[in-house]
């Protein structure tokens, strides 16, 4: 119970922190802004930054201004891949978080403008760390953070996952190629996280090597996990629907080794 009310607490200051990095809804492009707010502001777990903030506190980090621009900028490259997902062209999903997706709201065009944005204005809001840098160390860590953002969400990492995953939606999937999409388009991101919190910290390269297999093996775990709920989930308490990967004639751990492997391999997964 104490765990609970502990992330539960670090997940409201997370929502905080992403009020206080979006920009105001002024000007002539207002609607952009209004777009990115909508889908960056419709809750989510914040895996992915509660990751960052655990391990820079794992490995000493005391300064959060330091790692709060990493933080919001990795929910925001999250919430960009997650408005081009829902696109018609992609997964043409109609509910995400439990509301209207982006582009049923705003239509396509601006959904795709909101996503871009989004990822641009990640860097713009990761950047912000330079400012609290308190030496050249700091600087040259905060600089190797902003390395990892810029590689792992791209064409090797999350990009390039569901590249494979769209050029291969309706045909057989081997195992080995299933397992680098997940590796990719689900793990890279998370792996991203863990090692930026790593980095900021200062930890030593072999332990930013660990930081990323363990989080590769988190990604593994939570992707399958995804495809077991897309099976037996609640749409209610997904908050998204359920058989879209059926509908959308997707290759998912569960169609490959069934659906009680499947939980099999997230619990291993996750032990390891």
């Amino acid at each position: 119970m104490q765990l609970e009310q502990e992330l539960k607490e670090k997940t409201a200051d997370i929502e905080k922190l992403l009020e206080r990095m979006l920009p105001e809804e002024a000007g002539l492009q207002k609607t952009i802004f209004s777009a990115m707010r909508y889908s960056l502001m419709a809750g989510g777990k914040r895996i992915r930054p509660l990751l960052i903030a655990e391990t820079y506190r794992f490995f000493g980090g005391t300064d959060m201004a330091l790692a709060e621009p990493f933080m919001a900028a990795i929910e925001m490259i999250h919430t960009y891949s997650l408005i081009h997902d829902d696109l018609p062209a992609l997964d043409n999903d109609d509910y995400r978080r439990g509301r209207l997706t982006s582009h049923k709201v705003y239509g396509e065009a601006m959904a795709i403008l909101a996503g871009d944005a989004l990822l641009n204005y990640a860097f713009e809001t990761a950047s912000k760390a330079m400012d609290h840098a308190r030496d050249d160390e700091e600087l040259l860590r905060v600089m190797k953070a902003f390395r990892i953002l810029s590689s792992k969400p791209g064409i090797n990492g999350m990009i390039g996952g569901q590249v494979v995953d769209v050029e291969l939606t309706g045909k057989p999937i081997p195992e080995k190629t299933l397992r680098f999409i997940f590796e990719l388009k689900t793990g890279a991101l998370i792996e991203a996280a863990m090692m930026i919190g790593a980095q900021l910290a200062g930890a030593s390269d072999e332990q930013i090597a660990a930081v990323e297999k363990a989080a590769g093996d988190i990604g593994m775990a939570f992707q399958i996990q995804d495809d077991v709920l897309d099976v037996i989930g609640n749409e209610a308490l997904l908050g998204k629907p359920v058989h879209s990967d059926e509908k959308n004639e997707k290759t998912t751990w569960v169609t490959v080794y069934g659906l009680e492997q499947a939980k099999k391999d997230v619990a291993e997964y996750s032990e390891e």
